[in-house]
């Protein structure tokens, strides 16, 4: 039994806050584990125009919850917080609150969100008691902003998913654009009533630049890299093992690991998100309904993975997201770009799917935070961009097939992902796309499998180590389904005068090599 910073037992809990957004509701049932609060109490006091980038699911609608309630002065809610002292304050005088969550608008075009937006702000104005005198948004807006600032001083506006409208038109560019267009001129309002504004803070996944709506409030501070605000959301290793004790061990107990071996599992499952260069993080909602379920699942990923992700690599052709891994980038590299047009490591980032994993003296370098997203990524790709079907019992089918070494079999069920693939896809492959549909079947199904490995004499094309086998391939494209046997022997030799299977003959593992032929002609693989 034990207690966390807080004060409650936790073996007393039943649940846990899983896609839950509402501080108060939270607060009133026991379920703030993490105090985050000093961290809030730091950016009140700091400045006044904010904006955090966080992936989704990552805790800022949480975030903004709270900060409406501390400006409020909800004082019984912070009892025993960080914020506690400062929110008691607060309460003499409580700041009026404009929350809008914008990922709660209609986005199927402009005339429907503008017209769900009006929707909002006429129930806000109504619950207020403030007379609108303009019919559109943007002067609905202004009116709002006046009308609090006279019955309450001035007024803290909070934004969440400013841009989740746009992410939801990204299929269609077009609409993405004309939606942003419309977007920048409300939030144009902001900046032209800051005589009225005590506090803005703004959240969202990407930070639009250039002709976005950032150009419309340079007057942003970007706190999404700050060291100071590195942990602001997410959950930190030492956080993890303080607030969360008696539930790592009761699911330490549940799946019949001591509690050493079940946090390392955990750490290389589901932390190593960074986003300062420094701090690294667990996403709450994956590391939550971890505890709750006591299984190992991809549960960001599983909880709605963007269509627009899916639309970028179709569009840019990214063929294998191994290519992006210890990528080293300019330490500004996510700021110059609208999302949709992006470079890949840019739209990855901005997305969730690449993190930082080193800042160095004049740049970051990128990789995957951990198993869940890079497998999660790996997923999308065989479903939405390869279209592969049943791609997960095929590679629980692959696994056992390259662990006995029975390449026969695994050229087998390789073939069948192949036969598989729209015929629209295969136009102008060549090699690099077969290996990569290869490599990725394997690492969806975590299959530890990794491309273009270097020796000291060349790199190989596929390298899967097991813990009694050690599996070389190398991949030859016939174009035109002829020269098979040739390839083959230029395949073998290769393996052999580049001694690509060399580095393991001292481990004591079989070793398994073997030469790979699709033929281009007929889209299927040979030995």
């Amino acid at each position: 039994m034990s207690e966390n910073k807080n004060g409650r037992n936790e073996d007393t809990l039943k649940t846990l806050p899983i896609g839950t957004y509402d501080f108060g509701k939270l607060r009133q049932r026991g379920h703030i584990y993490v105090d985050k609060t000093r961290r809030l109490v730091e950016l009140i006091t700091s400045g006044d125009w904010y904006f955090l980038s966080r992936p989704r699911r990552f805790g800022k609608s949480l975030t903004i919850s709270t900060l409406e309630a501390m400006f409020r002065g909800q004082k019984e809610l912070f009892k025993g917080l960080a914020a506690e002292a400062w929110v008691a304050e607060q309460a003499e005088h409580p700041a009026p609150v404009l929350h809008l969550d914008m990922s709660m608008l209609d986005t199927i075009g402009v005339p429907q969100m503008e017209q769900t937006l009006s929707e909002t702000l006429d129930r806000i104005s109504g619950f207020q008691n403030i007379e609108l005198r303009s019919q559109s948004v943007s002067g609905k807006f202004q009116d709002i902003i006046a009308g609090l600032f006279r019955t309450g001083g001035p007024v803290v506006v909070l934004v969440d998913e400013y841009d989740k409208p746009i992410l939801d038109s990204m299929e269609d560019l077009e609409r993405a654009d004309a939606i942003r267009a419309s977007l920048r001129t409300f939030y144009t309002v902001l900046k032209g009533c800051d005589k009225y504004l005590r506090f803005v803070m703004l959240t969202g996944i990407s930070k639009f630049t250039k002709t976005g709506v950032f150009s419309a409030m340079n007057n942003l501070q970007d706190i999404s890299v700050y060291r100071q605000y590195g942990d602001i959301v997410g959950y930190t290793q030492a956080e993890l093992e303080e607030n969360f004790s008696g539930w790592i061990d009761k699911t330490a107990a549940g799946m019949n690991l001591d509690r050493r071996e079940l946090l390392k599992r955990v750490k290389d499952y589901y932390d190593g998100f960074c986003f300062d260069g420094e701090t690294r993080l667990y996403n709450p909602f994956s590391i939550l309904n971890f505890l709750a379920g006591q299984e190992f699942k991809n549960y960001w990923y599983s909880s709605g993975s963007p269509s627009f992700i899916a639309s970028y690599m179709k569009r840019h052709r990214i063929q294998d997201p191994e290519e992006y891994r210890h990528r080293e980038v300019p330490p500004d590299f996510a700021e110059v770009q609208e999302i949709e047009r992006a470079t890949p490591e840019s739209f990855l980032y901005q997305s969730g799917y690449l993190t930082i994993e080193e800042k160095r003296e004049n740049s970051l370098v990128l990789d995957y935070p951990n198993y869940e997203v890079r497998s999660s990524l790996v997923r999308m790709y065989l479903d939405q961009v390869y279209h592969v079907r049943e791609y997960i019992t095929l590679g629980g089918k692959l696994w056992k097939a390259l662990n006995e070494g029975d390449l026969e079999e695994t050229v087998r069920l390789y073939n069948i992902a192949l036969a598989g693939v729209p015929y629209g896809d295969f136009p102008n492959r060549d090699e690099g796309w077969y290996r990569s549909l290869f490599l990725m079947l394997l690492r969806g199904a975590g299959i530890p499998a990794a491309g273009e490995v270097p020796t000291s004499l060349g790199r190989s094309d596929a390298l899967i180590q097991f813990p009694r086998r050690v599996v070389v391939l190398e991949f030859k494209y016939a174009k035109n389904g002829t020269g098979i046997k040739g390839l083959r022997q230029k395949g073998q030799s290769q393996i052999e005068e580049k001694g690509y299977a060399r580095p393991f003959d001292a481990d004591g593992r079989e070793i398994t090599a073997a030469v790979v032929i699709v033929d281009g002609k007929k889209r299927q693989a040979v030995l």
